[in-house]
């Protein structure tokens, strides 16, 4: 047992300060070492150890390749103390073309797919270094970045990867941390170094100026970008913000008619497995009717069909209602949370990031420079020495020859360095020719010309400007627009968002005649019957017909009672011609005994004429009466002992109303001293001393009132109405000769 003196020591701490310390050490490691970026070299740390150790494996593009248990193996014995699984895992995604715009590794043999199966086993799984990675490390041995000891301190590993490839935004990055989060969509390289390239000449560049450059985000599995320009500059601008992201697809005649939706790129992130399943559940379930079938007809490109429920649907009604339901539109969220120069979390916008960039690769470019001025430098020390040692070739001999200790007396008698007499101590003898000498000369000269001009370049800033914009120019012959990998492959073509799909898109469009009985039986016949015809169909006893009209299965139509309350019927949903029909009860909750005082289409009239039979009207639009549920819509508020008597669409430039009441009293005002209201009672249309309102219509001014006589139509001319043109509220006086006996105007 241990002793109390063995025991490490005690602190007394209360407890919610010593869990608050430890925890914001682990959120620091989780955010600075694991989760973040940096904005440098846009790499997470496991990332980096992976190229690292691949290069140390010396997997150049044009060298074999390698199991990638080997190369895991290294990493988390040498570098990165986890999980092999989490390991293998990073380097999978690098190596993933669906994932990585540019891919960091060049992988062989199974390393998933688009349709979200999973990388074999990296004892089976073989992998090398791509270009892009060789170019993103390049200048690791020209003293460009520090380099930090390993977890165990027996190796050493980069800080950064001091390349010229911009592969925080051009392969992005997406990380959760503690508190934060990162989510960097890829671009396109090319667009970037031109970007950086205005920067370097216009520092001062705003951030409307990237947009000349930079269109938006070039996702590696292609797509379109939906949203419109102002949007992904304001995403661009502030560094947080959101791309609408759809599929590509194209309409493919297949003849006679006919056509189906070929998919042939889909969205960044999106398994399309999971994304076929989505459209599959659709058609199971019946939710979107215009829709037939999909299929998976991909190999090496994605190519998805989609067939739609008949040839007279639109194309692009069908794909609204997918971009609507399913993972064919997405949104890529972009969060620039990168770590600076300092190791420190920032979300920055596009311009600050690629000029946080830029003045890195200024100082790798002033760091190389200066490495290579001290190679020189050291070079130059030797070659000096060499030549003392042709000038004075015999002195040197004698000296090596005589002397115990050669190396102090020449250093003494020709004022030599240590690393300049060690030197010529370890010559060879067939180096002493006159040529070498020349040779030495004219290399001396070449390097001194050399460090005139590298000092120049770390003395002025507009050559470190000059010379960075060469090397970005060299950068974009392998990877600009003409090249197989530089090219765009995501289009910006902005496009509203998709449209809620209207009934009549979701149902084949046929004609049908609608008949409700008196009692309340409704059926739909297929075609255009004669509506005359309606009355020699069967019905139950005692019952006949009430309503008969032509109609489309694509109509919704409004059922009416007498208490105001307006129902809404799906044309499609009525019941078939045969038999008697069903009950409209069980389609729609009519309250009590309410009987039915009109059924007509939604869209016979923008606007419906109400009126009570108290002599209280409105107008009313025939859209906005349409009931969301069953249990309906209340639109007219009637008085105690009042009925709902007529609901009548208003024609097109009807601006005349006509009312006559059970006295056979008839009253002509204009249509606009008519409220138009969503809900209500109305106003005063008739005033009566006995009875109420009979029946309510409306006409045009030019043509007069009309009605219905029997098999004929009775009609009195404008000039002829001048009697009963009165205000609203009047009480009206006895109608035409030959007006109707039952006080109806049809």
């Amino acid at each position: 047992m241990a002793t109390k003196s063995e025991l490490p020591e005690i602190t007394d701490a209360p407890f919610d300060d010593a869990l608050s310390e430890r925890y914001l050490v682990y959120a620091l490691s989780t955010i600075t070492a694991r989760s973040l970026p940096d904005l440098r070299d846009g790499l997470k740390p496991v990332h980096r150890r992976l190229l690292w150790a691949m290069r140390l494996l010396r997997l150049d593009p044009s060298a074999g390749y390698k199991k990638c248990a080997r190369v895991v193996g290294d990493v988390i014995g040498k570098y990165h103390p986890h999980g092999d699984q989490s390991v293998y895992d990073a380097m999978v995604r690098l190596a993933q073309t669906f994932s990585l715009r540019y891919p960091l590794v060049d992988g062989q043999g199974n390393f998933g797919n688009v349709d979200g199966d999973n990388a074999a086993a990296y004892r089976y799984t073989e992998a090398k270094l791509t270009q892009v990675a060789i170019d993103l490390m390049a200048g690791l041995d020209d003293g460009t970045v520090d380099f930090k000891p390993t977890y165990n301190g027996e190796d050493e590993e980069p800080e950064l990867m001091p390349g010229l490839f911009p592969n925080l935004l051009a392969n992005g990055a997406s990380g959760i941390a503690v508190g934060m989060a990162t989510s960097i969509p890829p671009h396109n390289a090319a667009e970037l170094i031109d970007a950086a390239t205005h920067l370097i000449d216009n520092p001062q560049a705003t951030d409307a100026a990237m947009m000349d450059f930079v269109a938006g985000p070039d996702f590696p599995t292609g797509g379109i970008v939906a949203d419109s320009a102002e949007i992904i500059a304001l995403a661009y601008a502030t560094g947080r913000g959101a791309f609408r992201v759809r599929a590509r697809w194209e309409v493919e005649d297949l003849g006679r008619g006919t056509w189906a939706i070929v998919v042939s790129e889909i969205p960044y992130g999106i398994q399309k497995g999971k994304l076929i399943e989505q459209i599959a559940t659709l058609i199971n379930d019946k939710k979107l009717p215009i829709l037939a079938d999909v299929r998976d007809e991909s190999d090496a490109e994605v190519r998805i069909v989609i067939e739609p429920r008949s040839r007279t649907v639109d194309p692009t009604v069908l794909m609204d209602g997918l971009f609507r339901m399913t993972d064919l539109e997405v949104r890529v969220s972009l969060n620039l949370n990168v770590l600076d120069a300092t190791r420190t979390p920032r979300v920055m916008g596009l311009r600050e990031v690629l000029s946080e960039w830029v003045k890195f690769q200024i100082e790798v470019l002033v760091r190389r420079s200066n490495h290579r001025l001290g190679k020189i430098a050291d070079r130059l020390e030797l070659l000096g020495g060499y030549l003392i040692a042709y000038l004075n070739l015999d002195r040197v001999i004698e000296i090596i020859r005589t002397e115990d200790e050669p190396k102090p007396v020449m250093m003494a008698e020709f004022g030599l360095t240590d690393r300049q007499a060690e030197a010529i101590l370890n010559m060879r003898l067939r180096s002493l020719r006159r040529l070498e000498e020349m040779e030495i000369k004219s290399e001396r000269d070449k390097l001194e010309k050399e460090r005139e001009t590298l000092q120049a370049l770390v003395e002025s800033p507009a050559r470190q400007r000059t010379k960075l914009k060469k090397d970005l120019a060299e950068l974009k012959k392998r990877y600009g627009p003409e090249t197989d990998i530089g090219r765009r492959r995501t289009r910006i073509e902005e496009a509203g968002p998709a449209r809620e799909i209207p009934l009549e898109a979701m149902v084949e469009r046929e004609p049908i005649t609608v008949i409700l009985s008196q009692r309340g039986w409704i059926r739909a016949m297929r075609g255009h019957v004669e509506l005359s015809a309606a009355e020699t169909l069967k019905f139950k006893e005692g019952d006949g017909p009430a309503f008969a009209f032509h109609a489309q299965t694509t109509d919704r139509l409004l059922l009416v009672s007498a208490d105001g309350r307006f129902y809404t019927l799906a044309a499609d949903k009525l019941p078939g011609g045969r038999g008697f029909g069903e009950p409209v009860k069980l389609m729609v909750d009519i309250e009590g005994e309410g009987s039915i005082v009109a059924l007509l289409k939604a869209n016979a009239a923008p606007k419906l004429l109400l009126a009570s039979s108290d002599g209280r009207g409105f107008v009313t639009s025939a859209a906005g009466a349409l009931a969301e549920t069953r249990k309906g819509k209340q639109v007219v508020n009637l008085r105690p002992g009042a009925r709902l008597q007529v609901v009548r669409p208003v024609g097109e430039g009807h601006d005349r109303v006509a009312v006559i009441g059970d006295n056979r009293k008839l009253a002509v005002f204009r249509l606009s001293e008519l409220p138009e209201m969503a809900r209500g009672q109305g106003v005063t249309m008739q005033r009566y001393r006995d009875g109420g309102l009979s029946d309510a219509t409306t006409f045009r001014d030019e043509t007069g009132l009309t009605w219905s006589m029997g098999g004929e139509s009775g009609r009195t001319r404008t000039e002829e109405m001048g009697p009963w043109f009165t205000a609203r509220g009047a009480a009206g006086r006895m109608p035409p000769t030959g007006f109707p006996r039952n006080n109806r105007f049809t």
